[in-house]
């Protein structure tokens, strides 16, 4: 028999959208504008593993193993437990995001009643 791991959600909340216009305007063969694929205060849920829909992949890429941590049980060094701060790598228009465990992590014990 399998089992599956129930593993604890993690809520990812955009803060900030940046824009170096600067390197944009010096870089680039057309105007850019700040990311438009998501807006300030915009909160997506994440099982742990999976991506949640209407995220953008390149940004789930770069935060995925951040997400997957926590809902793991692990914690990042200088951050509040179940909690770490994370960004897309676009060097134009990054974008901040916020990750918070959901729920308490649950004892081995626990799992396999």
């Amino acid at each position: 028999m399998v089992t599956t791991i129930p593993y604890p959600k993690v809520k990812i909340t955009v803060t900030r959208r940046l824009f170096n216009k600067e390197e944009a305007d010096k870089y680039t063969r057309h105007p850019w504008t700040p990311c438009s694929t998501f807006k300030e205060g915009q909160e997506f849920i994440s099982d742990g593993v999976l991506m949640p829909e209407g995220f953008c992949s390149w940004a789930w890429s770069d935060i995925e193993k951040q997400v997957m941590t926590l809902s793991h049980g692990g914690n990042f060094s200088g951050c509040k437990e179940g909690v770490s701060v994370a960004c897309c790598s676009d060097g134009f228009r990054p974008v901040i995001f916020v990750l918070e465990r959901m729920e308490p992590i649950k004892e081995a014990k626990e799992l396999y009643k």
